[in-house]
Parts: structure tokens; C-alpha cells; sequence
């Protein structure tokens, strides 16, 4: 038999727990839990006793509830009617399991395609408004699209230079490193005019501006819809496409082909600089074996990308901005959004060009 005494609540918990935890319990005998000693009881106390229950029959016994007082009868009712007394199987995640995983793949694959419909169609927008202003070009905001090359374009030069001129030393560095064992060190500079015209120079700088300007035509934009501006433009006959987005697209689509310009003299120079002071290839021969290395097309098919990237990062970057909702969190999380689609589409985009230039041996 075992006896309950005294009062069995919240406060006195942890010392009962402890002690009903210290019991050697019987198995496979008859046991009744006496409870007439039980002063008073609130549920965490009805918790321990039917605990205590359940750990005895668990062992065999066969458990009976002796002189329990009328007026707790109704709180332990309840207590084991909800089950609390009885350890709750973890749960397991609905994608845990193969089914949950195979839905929550489709799920996502179906979120993707929306967004790439409503990306697309945003494009088709955009596409229209620039028809209109080619039939009335008075319309176009110049001093707007200065601003944005401005912004976008010249205020970039300094973190593009500053990085094309890093991964220029970094890609001469392991170039020669690895070509020194075939005594072909010459060849870095093959290795340096190709990598650095036909990917690294456009690739880099449309990542960089993604990260840079698309989040801030994101940010830009999304504040005003959170400020209601751009229902005041409209309110006002004014197209939030052709006042906001148009000249961030034209801006950008120019200047970016002039950094990846930029980016590949810089990517060089870094590129020369390691050259000579680790291969002891002076600036004469380095210029010498990049003439032989690359021809006019080499540098041209790094721009003629440009032009592509930058449509694609302001496309991205105006289109979020316009989505986001009232509140401050939609511009944050909208924000982040257009820097990683960004940089999605144009490594896309970027593997589509390879494909096509393979394709027609350029």
C-alpha cells in the first residue's frame, strides 16, 4: 500500500517529485494508493499521483485508488480525462516523414513558379511602358536617369575596383601556383585576359551591383508603398512604372557595361601586378602575351552581357520593392529577396550566354 499525506500542490512539487522518484516500486503485485491523507490537491499535485499510477501499472501491478475525498474526485477526473498524466510521444514534423518531404518540395516548386509568372509579367509591364515612351520620348525623366547612373554607376567604382582588383592578385596567385608545375607560368596571363573579359569582370560587378543597388531600388521603392506615395501617384495620373522603375532600368542598363569595363582593367591590373611579383613577368610582357591571349571578342563577350544583368537586377529590384506591404518587416524580407533572386537569375542568365556562345564557338 501506498499512503499520500499533506498537500500536494505547485509549490510543494519538486520535494514531492523528488521523493515519488527515490520509490522502489513493486511489480506484478496488487497495490492500492490510499489517498484519504491528501489535505490538499491542485492539478500539478493530481499530475503526480496519476503519474505515479501510471508508473505502477506499467510494471504490472494492479493499481486501485483507495479514500480519495469526494471533492477531488472531479480534479483528477479531469486531469486524467486530458491525458496529462500519461508521457506524450514526441511529435514527428510533417516534412520528417517521405510524404511531408515530396509536399513540401512541391509546395516550394509551386511558390517558385508563381513568382517567376509574376516576374514575367511584371517584365511584360515594363516591356509596354517602354513602347509607349519610344513613341513619346519627351516622357523619359533624364534628370532622374542621371541620378540613378549617378548613384548606381559612378558611386560603385571604388568597392568594384577594390574587389575586380583583388580577384585579379588572387586569380594570377593560384594560377601561377598551379601552372609553375608544368613550367607554363607564361600562361597565367592566358589564363588571367580569358577568366577575368569573358566571365569574372561581368559576373562579379552584376553581383556586387545586385547586392549593392538592387536591394536599394528594393528598399527605395518598398518605403514608399509603406508611405503610401506611390497611391499618391496614382491618385494623381502619375504610372509608379514609368516615373519609378523606367529610369532605374535605363540608368543602370548603361552604367553597367561601362564598370564591367572598369572592373576588367582593374581585374588585370591586380592580375599584372601579382604577375610581376611573383612570376617576375614585367609590364611590357605581361601586356605582350595578353595581346596574343585575347582578341576584341574576348572583352566583348563579357559587355554584351551587361546590358542583360542589369535589366534583370533593376527588373528584380523595382518589382519587390512595389510588392512590399505596410509594414516595415515586408521591406526587410522583400529587400533580401530581390538581392537572392538577383543573383539567381543572372547566374542563370550568365550559364545560358556560356551555352549560346558555345554553341556558336565565340
Amino acid at each position: 500500500m501506498l499512503r499520500a499525506e499533506g498537500e500536494w500542490l505547485v509549490a510543494s512539487a519538486s520535494e514531492l517529485d523528488r521523493r515519488l522518484n527515490d520509490l522502489k516500486l513493486p511489480q506484478g503485485r496488487r497495490v492500492t494508493m490510499d489517498l484519504g491523507g491528501v489535505g490538499r490537491l491542485d492539478s500539478t499535485g493530481a499530475l503526480l499521483l496519476l503519474r505515479t499510477e501510471h508508473a505502477l501499472a506499467e510494471r504490472g501491478n494492479d493499481v486501485k485508488v483507495a479514500n480519495l475525498p469526494s471533492h477531488f474526485a472531479p480534479l483528477l477526473d479531469q486531469v486524467r480525462l486530458r491525458g496529462l498524466a500519461e508521457p506524450v510521444p514526441h511529435p514527428v514534423p510533417p516534412h520528417h516523414t517521405f510524404v511531408g518531404f515530396v509536399a513540401r518540395i512541391g509546395e516550394v516548386t509551386v511558390v517558385l513558379l508563381r513568382r517567376l509568372r509574376d516576374i514575367l509579367s511584371f517584365t511584360g509591364m515594363v516591356t509596354e511602358t517602354v513602347a509607349k515612351l519610344m513613341v513619346k520620348p519627351h516622357r523619359l525623366r533624364g534628370v532622374a536617369t542621371l541620378v540613378q547612373m549617378e548613384q548606381v554607376g559612378l558611386n560603385a567604382l571604388p568597392i568594384v575596383g577594390l574587389l575586380s582588383f583583388l580577384i585579379g592578385v588572387v586569380m594570377a596567385y593560384q594560377g601561377a601556383d598551379q601552372l609553375r608545375r608544368f613550367g607554363a607560368e607564361i600562361y597565367t596571363v592566358n589564363l588571367l585576359g580569358v577568366s577575368i573579359l569573358r566571365e569574372l569582370g561581368v559576373l562579379l560587378s552584376a553581383i556586387i551591383i545586385a547586392g549593392r543597388s538592387g536591394s536599394a531600388f528594393t528598399a527605395q521603392i518598398g518605403t514608399m508603398q509603406v508611405n503610401e506615395e506611390i497611391d499618391a501617384m496614382r491618385t494623381l495620373g502619375l504610372d509608379p512604372v514609368e516615373v519609378l522603375v523606367l529610369p532605374r532600368l535605363f540608368g543602370l542598363a548603361i552604367t553597367l557595361p561601362l564598370i564591367v569595363f572598369y572592373a576588367d582593367l582593374m581585374g588585370l591590373l591586380g592580375g599584372a601586378l601579382m604577375s610581376w611579383v611573383v612570376l617576375d613577368i614585367n609590364i611590357p610582357t605581361f601586356i605582350s602575351q595578353l595581346h596574343n591571349a585575347i582578341t576584341q571578342g574576348t572583352l566583348w563577350v563579357g559587355v554584351v552581357k551587361a546590358p542583360f544583368f542589369a535589366a534583370i537586377i533593376a527588373l528584380v529590384g523595382c518589382y519587390e520593392g512595389l510588392n512590399v506591404t505596410r509594414s516595415a518587416e515586408s521591406v526587410g524580407r522583400l529587400t533580401t529577396q530581390s538581392v537572392v533572386e538577383s543573383i539567381f537569375f543572372v547566374i542563370v542568365t550568365d550559364a545560358a550566354f556560356s551555352i549560346i556562345f558555345s554553341v556558336l564557338k565565340v
